[in-house]
């Protein structure tokens, strides 16, 4: 019996694959075996169920508080932004997007090592209110700078998803609701919005899961004063050592993303909001 000849597009996928399984399996695979078991490798849901402990469920609330702030301001910022683009010409739509997109060639890291430098009681903002003989600005290592520092670093990811799927709106609907008597406001309500579901469902996804796991944020802009889930995370790896007891904890946070995606696929089945 002759074999059938491999497709040379599966071929093609033999590196993407092999980077799956050694970066992305693998790692889970190991996450769930520290997860749930204790040091001596029995199975145990102890370390999932950490997440209860006072300081592990307020630092899971804090997180999941400053997440949905820093996301409904997002959405807030985001979709006027992205009418704005879809109004204007295409060349000005893609210098705008490119505008957009730059700051996130940039290292994360120093985006938000930049904010510390502007924020800091003798930075640049502070100096500057100075010489105008201004109040200073006090928000450095509150709660406060870190929703900034999410709100800069993953505003981006609301304003494509949402602009995308309202370029994606077919002109003769919003042509043909003005015709039927509809005003400006009735067809943003019962046209626009409605049909921009999908993006800023996938918007609301792409801000709401790094804002919830991150560390580096709240470490720099918190100045460690306002412990998130995720340094509770990245300190029980790093600095504890206690790898089981941080995967137990991360499986929690495994929960809200899988619900999130879900949230994604249930709404977004034709993948309208997506931008990549």
């Amino acid at each position: 019996m002759n074999k059938k000849p491999v497709s040379k597009k599966k071929l093609l996928g033999t590196p993407y694959f092999i980077w799956s399984v050694l970066f992305i399996i693998i790692p889970l695979c190991m996450v769930f075996y520290y997860g749930l078991t204790d040091k001596s490798g029995a199975f145990t849901l102890d370390n999932v169920l950490a997440i209860a402990l006072p300081e592990h469920a307020k630092a899971l609330w804090i997180a999941l508080g400053l997440s949905l702030i820093a996301t409904a301001i997002c959405l807030l910022l985001a979709y006027p932004l992205a009418m704005i683009l879809c109004s204007k010409k295409t060349g000005q739509q893609s210098f705008i997007v490119l505008i957009f997109i730059l700051p996130m060639w940039m290292n994360f890291l120093l985006r938000t090592l930049a904010w510390q430098t502007l924020l800091e009681k003798t930075g640049v903002i502070n100096n500057i209110l100075g010489f105008f003989h201004l109040p200073p600005l006090s928000i450095i290592n509150t709660p406060y700078a870190i929703v900034l520092g999410m709100v800069y670093n993953f505003l981006p990811f609301m304003v494509l998803p949402i602009y995308n799927a309202l370029s994606k709106i077919d002109g003769n609907v919003i042509n043909a609701a003005k015709d039927l008597g509809a005003n400006s406001l009735q067809v943003f309500w019962k046209v626009t919005l409605p049909l921009s579901i999908p993006g800023i469902i996938s918007g609301i996804t792409m801000v709401f899961i790094p804002a919830l796991t991150t560390f580096v944020i709240s470490k720099l802009l918190g100045g460690s004063k306002i412990l998130l889930i995720g340094n509770v995370i990245e300190e029980e790896f790093t600095q504890a050592s206690n790898w089981h007891l941080g995967s137990g904890l991360s499986i929690v946070l495994m929960l809200f993303i899988i619900v999130n995606m879900v949230l994604t696929a249930v709404f977004d089945k034709d993948g309208e909001g997506s931008f990549l």
